[in-house]
């Protein structure tokens, strides 16, 4: 067998349950352990149930939820600019395919929404620009 990690980390909503990983038994099964749960809402982590981390598991789960966050952080700037895009995409349908019965069903929500992003957009512009005075 190939040589596992320490630690496995089960990603989920918020954060991770973080496992150590047993040796394998008679069966040839791998024993999970759960240790820990990581929350990266709050950016912190906490020993699960009686169990003690260690420095080699405090130092390697950090160092999991630091790189969880840089990575989160990566996609949270991509969905913007696939947001763009399928703004871009919307308004070449509503311009070249869009009948104007689906026109009638997305126009006033869309405008809302628009004109929402638009006020947030300008007034955290205008809060950089007096930033930079």
């Amino acid at each position: 067998m190939t040589d596992l990690p320490d630690l496995y980390f089960r990603a989920r909503d918020n954060g991770a349950v973080v496992f150590r990983l047993g040796d394998e038994n008679r069966h040839r099964r791998l024993a999970f352990e759960q240790i820990a749960v990581v929350n990266t809402n709050r950016a912190d982590f906490k020993a699960q149930g009686d169990h003690i981390l260690t420095a080699q598991e405090r130092a390697t789960i950090q160092d999991w939820l630091d790189a969880r966050l840089a990575v989160l952080a990566e996609r949270e700037v991509d969905d913007i600019h696939r947001t763009i895009d399928q703004m871009n995409y919307a308004s070449h349908w509503a311009q070249t395919k869009a009948t104007d019965a689906q026109l009638a069903e997305v126009t006033d929500q869309l405008l809302l929404a628009m004109h929402d992003l638009r006020e947030t957009l300008v007034r955290k512009k205008a809060e950089r620009a007096g930033d930079d005075q």
